[in-house]
């Protein structure tokens, strides 16, 4: 006889409880989080040969556990949790032994309305865990950046639009020397040329310019004691703050190379035109994963991206709704995607257009772009092959020069590639891609001339 789990996790210990297919309990435990109770917890429910888990949570150490003992989990999303409560206890209570009978009895009656989690391959899990820890240490360093944009509005802003930006190598290296008017008093041109040539800066301002700006900018009146105070907490950010710019630098190298490495780098390498885009490829493939079977149709892949809308219909009313529940560092990598490609190509260029005739704002539009982008890529990954326009219907459609003859139009093949190579320059597409990308680095193989002017789309349309 078949028989179902459902586990509460918690920090410090997880309620289980084990029931048969006809919802008879066989098993109410709690178990430490520790060595002996994962193993203890594993063991009992391999002895009540239980066929699924479900929990509350998709990745996380007691996950791993039980994925590694061989059990089949489900994962559920919380919110699903909570709308079944009711389901069982019309009064409202609440307790983790109840909320491990309420996962038993998903995994009992409900089962097949969710997926089983598929566990991904080491290499995705590297780059997964690169990819966050990437995110979280840019987090961090805004967070420091914005508290040191702060503390020198308050006595001493001419600093922060001295360079291009607050948290850059040159500009950390200039408050480190002159973290205050004090030490600034008596810099002048061949001083600041010295700096600058010290810390190897490439920038396009001269040393009279930089020195005027430090001149122009609004003096504070703070005393000494005040001064020597914030001095010294500037000093402690930019202590701060260096590490954290550093160690970001040199994630992104090894994101760079991790995607390099990684079975499906080149399908997702390949949507991009700049070499130095990696963050975006990287963040794609490590939330979608390596396995073919989380997501069976491009309509699961957009939805889980969140670029598909939420449709809420009452009577007469029918309304699209933003997508609030979905994976939010897809949907960042998507619109990442869309907002990039729709700056060079023809393809999105007319599909972003499309929606804004519409009457859609730009996040909107964007989403809409994202959502086509969506089908795009679903169909490489599932084929497991790089993204090739010469395959893309869509675009192929619109860029198709025709002229009329007397059995009906005839592609023109010549003019096609003569308009292709117009519209889609190698170095105008990486400058737009750039700037949407706004300095995040992702990487690309370069888009070739297009063969055929009408190819059946494998990659979607």
């Amino acid at each position: 006889m078949r028989s179902y789990a459902g586990v509460d996790w918690a920090s410090e210990k997880h309620d289980v409880l084990v029931c048969d297919e006809t919802g008879e309990e066989l098993l109410a435990a709690t178990f430490a989080h520790d060595e002996t109770g994962l193993r203890s917890l594993c063991r009992a429910l391999m002895r009540h040969d239980v066929q699924l888990v479900a929990v509350e949570r998709p990745d996380g150490l007691l996950v791993e556990r039980l994925l590694d003992a061989g059990l089949r989990v489900l994962a559920l999303h919380p919110n699903q949790v909570a709308a079944t409560r009711a389901r069982f206890r019309a009064a409202g209570g609440k307790s983790d032994r109840f909320d491990a009978f309420v996962l038993c009895e998903l995994a009992r009656t409900d089962s097949h309305r969710f997926r089983v989690l598929e566990p991904d391959s080491d290499q995705t899990k590297a780059l997964r865990a690169l990819t966050r820890g990437r995110e979280e240490l840019v987090q961090a360093r805004v967070a420091l950046c914005n508290q040191l944009r702060a503390e020198l509005e308050r006595f001493w802003p001419a600093p922060i639009g001295l360079f291009s930006e607050l948290d850059s190598q040159i500009s950390l290296a200039f408050l480190e020397h002159y973290p205050s008017p004090f030490e600034a008093r008596t810099l002048g041109q061949k001083r600041m040329a010295a700096f600058l040539a010290r810390n190897r800066y490439s920038g396009s301002q001269t040393p009279a310019r930089l020195v005027a700006k430090l001149r122009s900018a609004p003096q504070g009146r703070a005393g000494a004691g005040e001064i020597h105070a914030r001095r010294r907490l500037v000093l402690a950010l930019i202590a701060a703050l260096k590490p954290i710019v550093a160690d970001i630098k040199a994630l992104e190298r090894e994101i760079a190379q991790a995607l390099e490495c990684h079975p499906d780098g080149r399908i997702f390498r390949s949507l991009f035109r700049d070499p130095k885009s990696v963050v975006t490829a990287a963040t794609m493939l490590a939330e979608i994963g390596d396995c073919r079977a989380r997501y069976p149709t491009a309509d699961t892949l957009a939805g889980d991206a969140g670029q598909a809308p939420v449709a809420v219909e009452s009577g007469k009313r029918k309304v699209a709704c933003f997508r609030w529940a979905c994976n939010k560092r897809l949907r960042d990598a998507f619109c990442t995607l869309a907002d990039s490609t729709r700056q060079w190509h023809p393809w999105a260029q007319a599909h972003y257009a499309r929606a804004i005739a519409d009457g859609h704002d730009h996040p909107r539009a964007t989403r809409t772009l994202g959502r086509a982008w969506c089908r795009v890529v679903w169909r490489c990954w599932q084929d497991r092959t790089a993204y090739d326009p010469a395959r893309h219907r869509g675009l192929q459609q619109h860029c198709l020069v025709t002229i009329p003859g007397s059995s009906g139009p005839r592609p023109d093949l010549a003019a096609t590639q003569r308009m292709l190579g117009a519209t889609v320059t190698d170095p105008a597409a990486r400058r737009a891609e750039r700037a949407a990308l706004d300095g995040k680095p992702t990487s690309a193989n370069p888009l070739p001339l297009f063969r055929q002017p009408m190819v059946r789309n494998r990659a979607g349309g």
